[in-house]
């Protein structure tokens, strides 16, 4: 799975409980989380601390919630206070760097932007009587809306999953593709515009419902795309590297874009579809990988590698796009 970014300090001798290295602060059971700031590289920088008798080092960990600082329980404020200044610098420029990261608001209006497999499509929206599925055509999303006549929403975003055959993956004559469970709404007519129809998509102007309804739309349909194409990436790749993985799931992880558990479930975070397809298949690989290498190990990378021999520009890639 891919790894968040950290950098671990190794732990000096911890003084035993009582002795006047250890803060009075941290002295009868303190706080397992608590809010802080420091002043690091000249910069007031919050962080979240956690403290944890399992742990024997400092670990500093950003994302997009800010810097996290993981300690062992009886850590003395002289050794936290050690580390935060030694990589004073390193937390700064990378706080600095999530915030160049961060993606822009998306504005659910006719003619705003979305994403969509590293691309970019205009979002149209077609006011009517009754909400209906979205329409990819050339550089163009087509929203159809229910305009003041109440809503028909998009289907509850269940979590869907896509199982893969178990018989023996190394047998050739195995099929690997997977059809996914029809989705739990019904089937709606796209309404068609005539020559003659008087529709002008400019001067339609959204309320704010409108545009929670646009977005639940949207959506929907992202979710849609993504468990189509990911089901296909997926049983692609499993072919190649000879795997069967148990089931596929979507997720909505904050940090990782891809894991895949010790049972052999593959979860794919469903902002990926907004990627470039390279960046899907980097993931989809990576995940698989670990069927056969539930590790980042040497034997690990190697297996990546056979499928993706640029796995490290990709690696790259991915990590400089923020969730």
């Amino acid at each position: 799975m891919l790894k968040r970014l950290r950098n671990l300090v190794s732990s000096p001798a911890i003084p035993a409980r009582g002795m006047s290295g250890v803060s009075p602060l941290l002295r009868n059971d303190p706080p397992a989380v608590e809010q802080r700031a420091a002043l690091l590289a000249g910069k007031n920088v919050p962080y979240t601390l956690k403290r944890s008798s399992k742990r024997r080092s400092i670990g500093l960990r950003i994302d997009d919630r800010g810097l996290t600082v993981s300690v062992p329980l009886r850590a003395s404020e002289k050794w936290l206070y050690s580390v935060l200044q030694d990589k004073a610098y390193w937390v700064v420029e990378k706080l600095d760097g999530w915030q160049t990261r961060k993606p822009v608001a998306t504005r659910w209006a006719d003619g705003e932007m979305i994403h969509y497999l590293g691309e970019t499509l205009i979002l149209r929206v077609v006011p009517g009587l009754f909400a209906a599925t979205p329409v990819h055509r050339g550089g163009e999303l087509s929203v159809f809306i229910a305009n003041g006549h109440g809503s028909s929403a998009a289907p509850d975003d269940e979590t869907r999953h896509a199982r893969f055959p178990h018989p023996n993956p190394l047998d050739d004559t195995t099929s690997h593709s997977t059809k996914l469970p029809k989705a739990a709404a019904k089937s709606l007519v796209i309404p068609q515009v005539g020559e003659g129809a008087n529709v002008s998509l400019r001067e339609f102007h959204v309320s704010d419902g409108g545009a929670a309804q646009i977005e639940r739309v949207v959506t929907h349909w992202y979710r849609q795309e993504a468990e189509r194409l990911f089901a296909e990436r997926v049983a692609h790749y499993a072919s190649l590297l000879k795997v069967a993985p148990r089931a596929i799931r979507l997720s909505s992880a904050k940090t990782q874009w891809g894991c895949c558990t010790a049972r052999g479930t593959v979860r794919l975070n469903q902002q990926l579809i907004k990627l470039p397809l390279r960046l899907i298949d980097y993931v989809v690989v990576h995940e698989l990988a670990h069927l056969r290498e539930m590790n980042h190990s040497a034997a690990f990378w190697e297996v990546v590698g056979s499928i993706c021999p640029d796995y490290a520009r990709l690696r790259r890639e991915l990590k400089s796009i923020a969730l």
